[in-house]
C-alpha cells in the first residue's frame, strides 16, 4: 500500500518534523491541525490545515476538529469494497493513508501539584483516540504512528519499496496503537474512579490526591522476554515489565552476559535486590529460593561478602548474590578462590577489571541495576479469580522508636545489631527468624509454620556453620505467642530480641526475657512475607 496522504496531529512533537520532512520528500501529502500545522509550516513544509480541508474550522475550544466525515471517511474506508469507494467518490473524500497522532498529556497533567478536575477533563482526548482506533481497525488500508520510535524505520521500508509500507508493518503499528488507546484510558479511569465522592461538584478547585485503591483497576505491562519455563520445566512463563518501573527496580535490569533468565532467577533477584537496597553501608546478600541465607554489612563489599558467605556456605552454592556498590576485581577474586558457583550477580556498576574477570565465566549472569531506595507504589499477588493489592512494607525499626520492655538495657552496640535484624528479617518469608551480631547474619530460620520451629533451625544453621551465637542477637518478623521461642534463643546464647509485640502473652515472653537475662525491645511492626 503506497502512501500518498498522511494526517499529523501530535501532542509530543518529538522527531515529528523531520518525519513529516522525510515524507514529504516520498511525494507524500500533509493534512495536519493547530500547532501541529504551524510549527510543520514555519519549517517550510506545504501543509493543508484540517479546518480547511473539512470545510469546518476547529470549534468549541479546540473539542471538536477532526470529528468529521472527511477525515474518518478518508481512514474507515475499506479500499477492497467497492461500495465503500463508491461512497466516498460521491462525498469528494480522499484517502488518507497514513495518520500520525498521539494524545493530550493526561499522566503529566495529573502529576501536577494542584490540578484540578476541570484541568484533567480538558486534557482527555477526544478526537486523537478516535482517529487512532479508526485508523488502527482498518490497517488494511491505513497505517497508524503512535510511537516517536517508528519514525525512522517507516521513512527507511517506503523508501525501499516505492513509498509503500507492507501489511505486516501496518498490522503491527495497528496492535501497538490499540495498546496505546487502551492504556490512556486506563490511565483515565483509574485517576477518576480514585477520587472521592463529591469531587464533580467542585471541577475548579484543586482535585483531592486519588486514592490508592481505586475502585476500578486497571494495570499495564509490557513482555519483555519468554522465559524457558516457569518455576518448573513443564510451566511456560514469560516476563513482562511495567511501562513506567520504578527506579531502581529489578525490572530495570541490563544484563552484562550470562545465559538468560529463568522465572526463578528473577524471582530470586528481585529478593535478593530489594534487601541489599535498603542498606547505606556497604552490603552482601546471598538469597537462596527467595529467603537470604546470608546478609552483612562492612566498611568495603569484599568484607560484607566475606562475611555473608559465612553465615551458611552450603546454602550459598547456586546462589543469587547482590551487592549495594560496585563491585571490584578483589570481591571477583574472592568468590574464585572459593570456587562459589553463583546463579546470578547483581550490582548498580561493576569494575572494567571485575568485567574483565567475570567474562569467562559465560553461564553467570550479571546484572547492572542502578541503586535507588524507591519502593513500588503497590504491590500485587495472583490469586484464584482475583488479585491482592498492598503497599509496600516500608517499616524500618529507628533506635528512637524502639520500646524496652525488659529489666536488662540493650547496650549501644546491640542496638545496632538489633536493628540490622530486623533489617534482614523484614525480607526472609515468614515465620522468620534472624541471628545476627557485628553486621552479619549467623544463622536464618525460614518459612516454618511454627515460630519456635524457626528458632531452632536458625541455631542449627549457625552450628553447622562453626558460627558462636554467644552474645549474638535475634530478630523476629512477629510476635512471639509463646515463651518458647525465647527460652530456644536464650539457650543458643542469644542476649538481646527485637520483635514487634502484641501478643496476649507479651507479659509471658517478656518476663521468660527477664529470666534468661535478656534484653528486648519492641518496635510495634510486624513483617510478615508470604
Amino acid at each position: 500500500m503506497t502512501i500518498k496522504q498522511a494526517l499529523i496531529s501530535v501532542s509530543d512533537k518529538t522527531g515529528v518534523l523531520e518525519f513529516a520532512q522525510g515524507l514529504a520528500a516520498q511525494g507524500v501529502k500533509l493534512l495536519s491541525t493547530g500547532g501541529t500545522a504551524k510549527m510543520l509550516r514555519d519549517s517550510g513544509l506545504t501543509v493543508t490545515e484540517i479546518g480547511d480541508y473539512t470545510g469546518f474550522p476547529e470549534m468549541l475550544d479546540g473539542r471538536v476538529k477532526t470529528l468529521h466525515p472527511k477525515v474518518h471517511g478518508g481512514i474507515l474506508a475499506r479500499r477492497d469494497l467497492p461500495e465503500h469507494l463508491a461512497t466516498i467518490e460521491a462525498h469528494g473524500i480522499p484517502m488518507i493513508d497514513l495518520v500520525c497522532v498521539n494524545l493530550y498529556p493526561f499522566a503529566a497533567t495529573i502529576a501536577k501539584a494542584g490540578v484540578t478536575l476541570e484541568d484533567a477533563i480538558e486534557n482527555i482526548d477526544i478526537g486523537g483516540p478516535a482517529m487512532v482506533r479508526s485508523s488502527a481497525k482498518n490497517y488494511n488500508g491505513v497505517a497508524i504512528v503512535t510511537d516517536p520510535e517508528d519514525y525512522a524505520p517507516l521513512l527507511a521500508e517506503m523508501k525501499a519499496n516505492g513509498g509503500a509500507l507492507q501489511l505486516a508493518t501496518r498490522f503491527g503499528l495497528a496492535k501497538k496503537a490499540f495498546t496505546h488507546t487502551a492504556r490512556y484510558d486506563s490511565m483515565i479511569a483509574n485517576w477518576l474512579t480514585g477520587l472521592d465522592e463529591g469531587a464533580e461538584a467542585k471541577p475548579a478547585e484543586a482535585a483531592p490526591v486519588p486514592a490508592i485503591f481505586p475502585a476500578k483497576l486497571q494495570l499495564a505491562f509490557d513482555r519483555t522476554e519468554i522465559l524457558r519455563y516457569g518455576e518448573n520445566s513443564h510451566q511456560n512463563a514469560a516476563f513482562y515489565r511495567e511501562t513506567n518501573p520504578v527506579a531502581g527496580s529489578i525490572a530495570a535490569y541490563s544484563q552484562l552476559q550470562g545465559k538468560e533468565l529463568s522465572y526463578n532467577n528473577i524471582a530470586d533477584s528481585d529478593a535478593a535486590w530489594e534487601c541489599v537496597k535498603s542498606f547505606d553501608a556497604p552490603a552482601c546478600v546471598i538469597v537462596k529460593h527467595a529467603n537470604p541465607c546470608g546478609v552483612a554489612i562492612d566498611g568495603t563489599l569484599l568484607g560484607a561478602y566475606e562475611k555473608s558467605f559465612k553465615t551458611d556456605s552450603t546454602s550459598a552454592f547456586g546462589g543469587i548474590i547482590a551487592f549495594n556498590g560496585e563491585v571490584g576485581i578483589d570481591v571477583v577474586n574472592a568468590m574464585n578462590e572459593r570456587k562459589h558457583f553463583v546463579e546470578v550477580l547483581i550490582a548498580p556498576s561493576f569494575t572494567a577489571e571485575a568485567k574483565a574477570a567475570l567474562a569467562s565465566k559465560q553461564n553467570l549472569r550479571v546484572l547492572v541495576v542502578p541503586i535507588s531506595r524507591v519502593l513500588n507504589t503497590l504491590e500485587f499477588k495472583r490469586v484464584g479469580g482475583g488479585l491482592l493489592v498492598q503497599t509496600p512494607d516500608d517499616f524500618t525499626a529507628q533506635a528512637s522508636g524502639l520500646k524496652i520492655v525488659t529489666k536488662v538495657q540493650p547496650t549501644a552496640q546491640q542496638i545496632e545489631d538489633l536493628l540490622f535484624a530486623e533489617r534482614v528479617a523484614k525480607f526472609v518469608k515468614s515465620n522468620a527468624i534472624v541471628f545476627c551480631g557485628n553486621g552479619m547474619t549467623l544463622g536464618v530460620g525460614a518459612g516454618q509454620m511454627s515460630r519456635v520451629d524457626s528458632t531452632k533451625i536458625a541455631s542449627i544453621k549457625a552450628q553447622h556453620a562453626g558460627l558462636d551465637l554467644n552474645g549474638s542477637v535475634v530478630a523476629s518478623d512477629a510476635f512471639f505467642p509463646f515463651r518458647d521461642g525465647v527460652d530456644v534463643l536464650a539457650a543458643a546464647g542469644a542476649k538481646a530480641v527485637i520483635q514487634p509485640g502484641g501478643s496476649m502473652r507479651d507479659e509471658e515472653v517478656i518476663a521468660a526475657a527477664d529470666e534468661h537475662g535478656l534484653a528486648m525491645v519492641f518496635t510495634g511492626a510486624r513483617h510478615f512475607r508470604h
